[in-house]
């Protein structure tokens, strides 16, 4: 790093020296598409949503890994190239979350939904080490939802987050004013309690979102809303448990997946595709969209980012 600084500054101080673009960062490049295994003239995309659900990037800096494309957008970016290829008979979707926004979770729903809808094509989805919360939420536009058997899923609910630095700040001597139009105007500020009014409030949001992830099981599972509330106080499960509950048709592998993936499509011979940007690595049916930067790390900023935000989040996410 330094290195490279001193390079750049010695550069321009050369006498006669004209300007020089030089990419610091890497350009984000258009999907390419990989056969990952199989072969015929009929394809079936498999598509990762992994990660924490969040339509937001990190900040670019000096020396970071090249800058990635929201979930969001790459999950529609995918679906819109596929839908461009009549060859595309099905689709896989791959989830490894433990969820994030409810905007995220239900928009990656909802692209997906319309793109099978549209297509006409069948899809399935498969959940990894976690789906829980909003990558549950996720999996239910498929036709089919399958989990690895040491998948963990549930925590259906919703939870705001939000911190209470009161105390801190009294004891650096800080005391946050807020001049404002209207007794709710800074509900859920981070420098005092909240009040017995703001929480009814919050409380009652949070109620309506988790009625639209309860409507959204009812639909898709075709359960009752009895048995759907039953199961949806927030606590996680294994993939058996989960099964028996209603809230999965399958457990298996990635190869059940794709036979299952054919089998609906109508199809003998497919070949499973990814799309991927150049250098990315997309070798088999295990291959992962990279996040945003690599390992729990990142996932721990993403998460720290949700909560230390501009102000409260109301997220299907599982964070215990």
């Amino acid at each position: 790093m330094r290195t490279l600084a001193a390079l750049i500054v010695a550069t321009l101080l050369l006498p006669g020296c004209t300007l020089v673009d030089i990419e610091l960062q890497p350009r984000i490049r258009p999907l390419r598409e990989e056969t990952v295994e199989g072969e015929g003239k009929a394809k079936i995309l498999l598509m990762d949503v992994s990660g924490v659900l969040a339509d937001e990037t990190g900040s670019v800096v000096l020396g970071t890994p090249p800058p990635r494309v929201p979930i969001v957008a790459r999950v529609r970016e995918e679906l819109q190239k596929a839908a461009e290829d009549e060859n595309v008979k099905a689709l896989i979707v791959r989830i490894n979350s433990p969820g994030g926004t409810i905007t995220a979770s239900d928009l990656i729903y909802r692209e997906i939904d319309v793109f099978k809808t549209r297509q006409k094509i069948p899809v399935v989805a498969i959940m990894m080490d976690v789906a829980a919360s909003g990558g549950y939420y996720a999996a239910l536009a498929g036709d089919t939802i399958m989990a690895l058997p040491t998948t963990v899923t549930g925590s259906i609910g919703v939870v705001m987050l939000t911190v209470n630095a009161q105390g801190l700040m009294e004891k650096i001597g800080v005391a946050p004013l807020a001049i404002k139009s209207g007794a709710m105007k800074d509900a859920g500020s981070p420098f005092r309690p909240l009040t017995e009014q703001e929480r009814t409030v919050f409380q009652s949001v949070i109620d309506q979102m988790y009625g639209r992830f309860v409507s959204l099981i009812v639909r898709s599972r075709k359960m009752s809303e009895e048995k759907v509330r039953a199961a949806a106080d927030g606590r996680i499960y294994t993939a058996e448990q989960a099964k028996a509950l209603g809230l999965l048709d399958e457990i298996g592998y990635m190869d059940d997946a794709v036979a299952a993936a054919r089998k609906a499509a109508g199809v003998t011979d497919a070949r499973v595709i990814m799309y991927h940007r150049p250098k990315e690595y997309r070798a088999n049916f295990y291959s992962a969209a990279p996040a945003p930067t690599p390992g729990v790390e990142s996932s721990l900023q993403q998460l720290t980012t949700l909560v230390n935000g501009s102000g409260p989040r109301f997220l299907y996410l599982w964070w215990p």
